[in-house]
């Protein structure tokens, strides 16, 4: 039977987990309000409206879904749960291959060789 399994004990698991989800909250943030400040939209189901190359976006392609995955970490060690913390690997597979995989294709569509530029200046990841 699949049991919650703990991995992470004393006050340890509070410090590093607190500072592993503020750091993936302030990353969401950051991205969402770099967006906006930009003029596009940050949900990735809109169009866009630009590329953007400054801010956090400088050093990834994709710090909100860096964000996401380290306060999905940061709440695996919180709450001490080996199977939620499977879920960050698990999760950023397909995130990787196939959501980011399909909004790069179609921000090479729409903004050709000047996001073809930003792709080669910048990691996906880190």
């Amino acid at each position: 039977m699949f049991v919650p399994t703990s991995f992470v004990h004393g006050a340890f698991r509070w410090t590093l987990g607190a500072l592993i989800f503020a750091a993936g909250i302030a990353l969401n943030i950051g991205g969402f309000v770099t967006h906006k400040r930009a003029g596009t939209d940050p949900i990735p189901f809109n169009p866009t409206t630009r590329i953007i190359a400054h801010g956090l976006y400088r050093f990834s392609r994709n710090p909100m879904y860096i964000g996401f995955a380290l306060w999905t970490l940061g709440l695996a060690i919180l709450v001490n749960s080996a199977w939620m913390l499977l879920a960050v690997p698990i999760g950023l597979v397909p995130v990787d291959r196939i959501v980011i995989t399909r909004e790069e294709r179609y921000l090479e569509r729409k903004f050709g060789e000047g996001y073809l530029n930003y792709k080669r200046r910048v990691l996906r990841w880190l």
